[in-house]
């Protein structure tokens, strides 16, 4: 099975954003995953939809979370994600 793909929407200066990718790599590095981070203030559609959402966690491009990442959850979807 092909590696999930894991994206976090953030925005500058968003400290729940720093926490979000905290969370995330964390678990990511548990299974040797990688994410990436997308800006979405470099995106007016992305902007747009996730104002009051941001951070948003996306796995193949499906919302999974927003706001505070709980860490147990997160490995439970990567989990899923990953068919482990």
């Amino acid at each position: 099975m092909s590696q999930p793909d894991v994206e976090v929407l953030v925005k500058p200066e968003c400290h729940l954003c720093e926490e979000a990718l905290k969370v995330t790599a964390d678990a990511c590095s548990e299974f040797g995953l990688q994410h990436r981070t997308t800006d979405i203030s470099t995106d007016p559609a992305l902007a747009q939809q996730f104002a009051e959402e941001i951070p948003v966690l996306r796995i193949n491009g499906a919302v999974r979370d927003f706001w505070r990442f709980d860490p147990q959850r997160l490995r439970r979807l990567l989990r899923e994600a990953s068919g482990n």
